[in-house]
This record gives C-alpha cells, structure tokens and sequence, in this order.
C-alpha cells in the first residue's frame, strides 16, 4: 500500500455530498464567472479572517502581483523577501517591476530572519513580504516594527498557512495585506487555481477590484491598466464547502505532527519546529536530513511518497541571476534546499499510515551511506 504525500481523493470522499451538491449549482445556474459564490465566499473568508475585504483572484501569484501593484510599486523599488520559499515571491516583485531583496532565513522555522531585514534596506526599498511557510508563521512583530519605522508596506505571503496564528492573531491580516493560494493541495485548496487577497485598506481592495478585470468598475469603461484574473464559480462553491472543515483539518494536522513528534523522535531526524508563540498548521510536515536523496529513494521503495520543498533556492534560480547572487551568500537558504523533505501529512491519515512511515524512516536512517541530523 503507497502512502502518498497528500490524498485529495480521500478528502472528497469525505465529503462528497457536499461537493457534488454545490458543483451542480453552479452548472444549472449557468453562471460561472464572479457569481453569487464567489461574493458569497469573499464575505465568509473576511468574516473568518476577520478582514474589511476579500478579494477573489485567479491564482496565489497573482494575488502577490496585485497586490504589489495596488500599493504601487513598480520600477526602481525594492522589495525584502526571503531567499528559501516557493518562485512565485520573487517572481511577483519582478513581475511588477520591483527588484526582489533576499534575507536568509531562521533555520528553525524556515521563515525570514527579521534580524537580518535591517541591513537589507535603502533609499528604494517600498516593502518586504514575509511567507509563512509551511503552514509556520514568520515572527511578525520586528518585522512590523522595522516597517512601521521605515514607513514600508508589509505584505504577508499566507499561500501555506491559512488557519495559523501568530500570537492570537490569524496570519494575514497582520500586515498591509495578505495573500492566499487556493492551489488544490493547499490547506483550503480548490480543484484548480484560484487565489485571494484579504485587507481592511479600503482604496486597495477598490483597486484590487478593478484591476482584477481589466481595470474597470463600471464594465467596458477601464480605468486603469488591469489584468483578467478572476477567481471563478466553482472554484469559490468547492472552497465555500471546504471552508466549513477547514478548522477541523488544521487541528488533525496539528495532531498529526505531535505524533509525528514522538514516533519519530531518536532517529537522528530534526524535526518540524513551532515556536511557542505561534499554532502551525502544518502545511507540510517537513524534516531535515543529510544524505537526503537517499533517504528519500529508501523511503520511494518501502511505497512512502515525499517531497522537496524546495531544491533551489530563489538567490541561486536563473531569473534571479542578473542581481548577481552566488553560492555561500545565504547559508541557512542553502543549507534548507539541500536537507529538507516533506512526509505525507494529511487530515485522512491513519495511525497505521504513521505507524508505516515511521518504520521506513527507521530503515532508511540506519542506511550506512545516512548520517543523523545534528
């Protein structure tokens, strides 16, 4: 029996009747395009977030595109982000025509170092997005402080961590904004993309609306230079059902990780952190190994799936190259792409599940070629 990273087909059996029910609303209403559902989850996702607005978008990186735009920034500004997490960080700032500003990162947390942010900052910086990555929030407070003193934009990367909290308080609606991905193996993931950007700022939103379709209020009429990135019917009924499970989830991964936290304690792995002044919704359940692509191939043939998130990081990615990065700039990053592997973690996970991957990671620690973590 493979246990795979993440089962998206046990997660809809378990609530098939409720998919299936609003999926055909959706198709014998005829209406697929900024409907009555996606209005409808926008005020449910602001009202859970406790958010002035929601705003639907086609994907997580266009929401950091839009983001950035409706704050204004563009050519010769500078954004801070860290230099370990999904392309698509970097990838919006340079889409909007901003130039991206890498900080290592925290090795516990994975999250950027806002003791490091200091030194990153000039005349030309407009903003810095911490991620909260892998459901783990960034440590939000010096971060607010630094910008509140430079007078900079914060705009929370929340793709992973939806449900987390930062000392009481939800991520995403801490900073200037945050941004959500709906990709399908997300915490709240649809069945497609889709993506959304949550503030209290009252111009932004109004501004995240227009250029969300084509720069217009009034239809026909642009304003503004926009974009076409809507986020559609179904997507907004499926995550409408989903959203009414999503605590439950997050607490069974919470679960999860803490027995996680005890099977595989000993065996030489460093495991999942969570700082105590945070609740981690796990995301993924990542550890770090040396020697991890043979860990990882070991654990392929006893039928445990895994993944590296991420093999590259953004400093060492050929679109970053012209900034004029090399090898050994930020170690932690570094150190983090080379060793980390995700193990399946999700909500539909028995204790027979865990009990199999505890066992194949067993195995394949005491490979000879495998040195513990220190």
């Amino acid at each position: 029996m493979k246990i795979p990273l993440i089962d998206l087909v046990a997660q809809y059996r378990s609530i098939r009747g409720e998919i299936d029910t609003a999926i055909s609303s959706v198709l014998e209403s005829g209406t697929f395009i900024l409907g009555p559902n996606v209005a409808a989850f926008e005020e449910e996702m602001a009202a859970y977030l406790g958010v002035r607005h929601a705003v639907g978008v086609a994907s997580g990186t266009d929401a950091l595109l839009l983001a950035l735009r409706a704050f204004g920034i563009g050519p010769g500004d500078e954004i801070v982000v860290p230099a370990y997490t999904f392309f698509a960080t970097a990838e919006a700032v340079m889409q909007a025509g901003a130039t991206p500003v890498f900080v290592d990162i925290d090795p516990k947390t994975y999250c950027l170092d806002a003791a490091q942010l200091e030194a990153k900052i000039t005349s030309r910086t407009k903003g810095m997005i911490p991620v909260h990555l892998y459901g783990h929030p960034a440590d939000m407070e010096p971060i607010l402080e630094i910008a509140k003193l430079r007078e900079l934009r914060v705009i929370e990367d929340n793709a992973q961590a939806i449900g987390a909290e930062y000392k009481g308080r939800k991520v995403g609606t801490i900073g200037d904004a945050g941004c959500l991905s709906f990709f399908p193996s997300k915490n709240l993931g649809g069945y497609g993309d889709g993506g959304m950007v949550i503030t209290n700022d009252d111009e932004v939103a109004e501004c995240l609306r227009m250029m969300r379709t084509h720069g217009w209020r009034k239809k026909y009429y642009p304003e503004r230079m926009g974009y076409n990135s809507r986020l559609d019917e179904l997507q907004a009924a499926v995550l409408r059902v989903k959203l009414r499970h999503l605590d439950a989830w997050n607490e069974r991964r919470r679960e999860l990780a803490r027995q996680y936290a005890e099977l595989l304690s000993g065996l030489g792995v460093r495991l999942a952190y969570e700082a105590p002044y945070v609740k981690h919704v796990y995301h993924l359940y990542v550890i770090s190994v040396q020697n991890r692509d043979e860990v990882q191939g070991c654990l392929r043939k006893q039928g445990i799936d895994s993944g590296v998130y991420y093999p590259q990081p953004l400093h060492l990615a050929r679109p970053c190259w012209s900034l004029g990065f090399s090898e050994g700039d930020f170690p932690f990053a570094e150190r983090a792409s080379c060793e980390t592997l995700a193990i399946p973690l999700y909500p539909e996970m028995s204790d027979e599940h865990l009990w199999r991957v505890r066992t194949a990671m067993e195995r394949a620690m005491t490979m000879p070629e495998v040195r513990p973590q220190v």
